[in-house]
């Protein structure tokens, strides 16, 4: 890459990152109160809710972990897009409208731990405590993987050293979450989200243009993929083996997680009304089906236009690094754009920062509004919340900086295990509490506790000849700890007092959509 060539990449970066911090800055003056910071006041339009939900959903992994693994492994890994494809579809059209429902006559609660205690009359404040210590600790893993992403996007394109890429992402992330809040988050993904969308489609086809069609599979075979291109092509196979039923339920199995996630189902909560909520379902739904099949072409793709660069191979950059490899040669080589070649370079960036923002953002929410507000400080004023909320923004930020110093951690390592825990101790609870009236507190306590430890469990402690059970099984952690909480939510919710009059009452008007 020429100087010329890196300084039109720098002037994109640049624009896009004031845009981002400029757009924090407008919604600071709009932004009066806490039902503002964490909610928007519930005016989320349907197109900005679509398009935030699933940019701060699918993350850095979307353009790096999901086409780095199909790159590295075969079209086998996109067992894993299947598995969020049909999590999504299902969210949407069973969780989202009635969890509006439910969060606006349960106290009209601002955040997901206030639900859960609305929900449940719990007087003592258990689920609120134990869900907010969840979120923070599983979203400080969850957002160090996105950090660590943007570190290692400006390290590759840049040159600079990771911990200095490291810091300017963070610090732009940080600035306009802090400034903002909900509505700055959500505008911002909303144009992240098409960003990605746009950098998805057109780099994998413009690369597949160059390559030719009739072309890949012996590209492929040269490449030295394991098994041969059949076996890279054939989605019942990875790495040149043959996908046994453990690992194909594995991978569908990151679709349970979508019910759990508290960025995403903040979402569902802030649309305005059902009928916003009617076309945002649409909208999501085209949009995860187009941007996960282009992210797992790209892996194919990126596999024959790089040749005979091979990633991942000794002296060669990381097989994440397939999108980035693979913008940088189409627009500065072969089709000479180098500007718009930093666009789509931000659309990496957008990935990154649409979840990070997101999840900040819950995060403060849990520990301000739920920790401070209602069990530290109940007299505190809106301001006073909104003042802490900022502070927590910042601490929480630091804290997933530190742990994303180290660059040899895994994107899509982080990611797995911070998804596995939303996933096992919140998405049980919530689809039961929508749909199941005899759903009590008990139960839900227990069930939370008993899935997020079980995936702890499961990804770190070596209970097996000196490996966890996760490594030596094969099995993902989400696939057990799903079903025990689910299970042990019913069996304690039956085995308990019935839930009160007043709480059949509450699950009947949002059955019947009485809610004001």
């Amino acid at each position: 890459m020429t100087q010329g060539q890196m300084i039109w990449i720098i002037i994109a970066f640049a624009a896009y990152m004031m845009m981002m911090i400029g757009i924090g800055a407008i919604y600071m003056k709009r932004t009066s109160n806490s039902a503002d910071y964490f909610l928007g006041g519930r005016g989320l339009g349907a197109w900005v809710a679509a398009l935030s939900a699933q940019a701060s959903d699918m993350s850095g992994w979307l353009l790096m972990g999901l086409p780095g693994a199909v790159y590295a492994l075969g079209t086998g890994q996109s067992w894993i897009a299947i598995g969020l494809l049909l999590g999504t579809i299902l969210n949407w059209i069973f969780i989202s409208g009635r969890l509006r429902r439910y969060t606006i006559r349960a106290n009209n609660s601002l955040t997901l731990p206030a639900y859960f205690e609305n929900r449940f009359h719990d007087k003592k404040r258990v689920l609120l405590s134990v869900s907010s210590v969840v979120i923070v600790i599983f979203f400080l893993v969850y957002t160090a993987s996105a950090l660590a992403a943007g570190g290692k996007l400006f390290h590759l394109v840049f040159g600079l050293d990771y911990r200095v890429s490291l810091t300017i992402g963070a610090a732009v992330i940080l600035l306009y979450t802090f400034m903002g809040g909900f509505m700055a988050v959500c505008v911002t993904d909303f144009i992240q989200g098409m960003l990605m969308l746009v950098g998805l489609l057109a780099v994998p086809l413009i690369a597949y243009g160059i390559v030719g069609p009739g072309n890949l599979a012996s590209v492929l075979e040269a490449s030295g993929v394991a098994g041969g291109s059949a076996s890279f092509l054939n989605i019942l196979e990875s790495g040149g083996k043959a996908y046994t039923p453990v690992e194909i339920f594995s991978q569908l199995a990151w679709g349970f997680g979508y019910c759990g996630m508290p960025h995403i189902l903040v979402r569902f909560m802030a649309v305005k009304d059902e009928q916003e909520l009617r076309k945002s379902k649409w909208v999501a739904i085209a949009w995860v089906i187009l941007s996960l099949f282009f992210a797992c072409f790209m892996g194919v793709v990126g596999r024959a236009y790089l040749y005979p660069t091979i990633l991942g191979a000794e002296g060669a950059g990381s097989a994440e690094n397939v999108f980035i490899e693979m913008i940088t040669k189409v627009f500065t080589r072969d089709l000479a754009l180098p500007f718009v070649g930093g666009l789509f370079l931000c659309g990496i960036l957008a990935a990154i920062m649409s979840t990070a923002d997101s999840q900040l953002l819950v995060t403060a929410s849990a520990v301000s509004e739920d920790l401070y507000h209602q069990i530290i400080s109940p007299r505190a004023d809106s301001k006073k919340v909104l003042q802490v909320s900022r502070i927590t923004v910042l601490v929480v930020a630091v804290l997933a900086y530190l742990i994303a110093l180290d660059p040899n951690n895994s994107i899509m390592g982080l990611v797995s295990n911070a998804w596995a825990g939303f996933g096992a101790a919140f998405g049980p609870l919530v689809v039961l509490s929508l749909y199941w009236k005899r759903t009590n507190l008990q139960g839900a306590v227990a069930g939370m506790v008993a899935g997020a430890l079980t995936v702890i469990a499961w990804d770190y402690l070596p209970l097996v000849a000196g490996q966890t059970p996760g490594a030596a099984t094969g099995l993902y952690s989400l696939a057990l700890g799903f079903p025990v909480s689910l299970v042990i939510i019913i069996l304690v919710s039956l085995a308990t007092k019935a839930p009160s009059a007043e709480m059949l009452k509450e699950f009947a008007d949002v059955q019947e959509g009485k809610v004001s």
